[in-house]
């Protein structure tokens, strides 16, 4: 045992052209660790009132097959329909977003942000519809403006944007 201890204290590292022991090299160490501890407390001391915020909007994307403002076993969920959100934050910064809809229809938009720079009102809006015969807006869905003022780690649901083919299928008259 006393063998290692002294091939431990005896073992000599260059570095950066000076010769140090184990023992200076673990005095080194700690002293990083200080200091890095004690740069996470002055961090954490004269930074505590920045809380995250959280925030979620999402709605659906369906066609409406007949065209007749109902929805059937003939209408479906449209898969990768595009839809933008514009949200204007308690600070006034506009944020624009983009979302495509999945398997089930549904688009989503979430951001984590600072409280104070919150979102305060959207718009989201339909842009397109990649879908083969379902690409024409129905009515009163051009958008929906409304005000987002949900405690963060809510989200906010939307009513479903509405398609409809330009000639509806025989079957519908």
């Amino acid at each position: 045992m006393q063998i290692q201890q002294h091939f431990r204290y005896k073992y000599v590292q260059k570095i950066n052209g000076e010769s140090m022991n184990i023992q200076q090299m673990d005095a080194q160490w700690e002293r990083k660790v200080v200091m890095v501890l004690t740069l996470f407390v002055f961090i954490t001391m004269f930074f505590p009132f920045v809380r995250a915020w959280t925030g979620e909007i999402h709605g659906r994307v369906v066609c409406d097959v007949c065209g007749d403002s109902s929805i059937g076993p003939e209408d479906h969920v449209l898969e990768g329909a595009e839809v933008a959100v514009l949200c204007i934050t308690k600070s006034g910064e506009v944020l624009n977003y983009q979302a495509f809809t999945d398997g089930k229809g549904i688009y989503r938009v979430a951001e984590t942000m600072p409280e104070s720079d919150r979102w305060d009102a959207c718009l989201a809006r339909p842009i397109s519809s990649f879908h083969e015969h379902c690409t024409h807006l129905g009515d009163g869905t051009a958008g929906i403006k409304f005000s987002y003022n949900r405690p963060s780690g809510y989200s906010h649901s939307i009513r479903p944007f509405v398609y409809r083919p330009l000639n509806p299928p025989l079957y519908c008259v």
